[in-house]
């Protein structure tokens, strides 16, 4: 390969090792002058460019490990703050319903047994605690009909 022809050969833009690879090569062919001394010089380098590749696979493992783990620490801030808020949002709510069950006892009974009975507790459990259990919601149902028809009989 002759120093004119060495122009006509495919750059490869796109992958900065192959370009660089055939750019040392190309100095080599150009110093040795003969194929056959381009042959072993290709032929050396292809250890540097394994290991070459070896080391950038490397750091995109690594690059890899760290967004996996900015991702869950993302995640983390975000499920932190959404209990956080849960739990502010419920226990507001939670004064607000006891506050108002107090207040309107004297003149509607039956509203402040709404307000401060089994729903402000399964609020709070649906709120607070993010769950909801079948079973739980009918026996608050039970126990606050069982409270109104108390409170009706006084």
């Amino acid at each position: 390969m002759s120093v004119e022809n060495s122009s006509s050969l495919p750059a490869s833009g796109d992958d900065p090792l192959v370009s660089a690879g055939l750019s040392i090569a190309m100095k080599w062919g150009q110093a040795l002058g003969d194929p056959q001394q381009l042959k072993v010089a290709m032929a050396g380098l292809e250890p540097q460019l394994k290991r070459e590749h070896e080391i950038r696979m490397r750091q995109l493992g690594l690059q890899e490990r760290k967004a996996e783990r900015e991702a869950q620490a993302s995640r983390e801030v975000r499920q932190h703050r959404l209990r956080l808020t849960s739990l502010i949002v419920g226990a507001v709510t939670s004064i607000a319903m006891l506050g108002a069950g107090v207040y309107v006892a004297k003149d509607a009974w039956w509203l402040a047994t709404l307000l401060c009975g089994p729903s402000l507790i399964s609020m709070a459990a649906i709120i607070i605690l993010r769950r909801y259990d079948a079973e739980a919601m009918k026996a608050v149902a039970q126990v606050a009909k069982r409270a109104i028809a108390a409170g009706g009989q006084q």
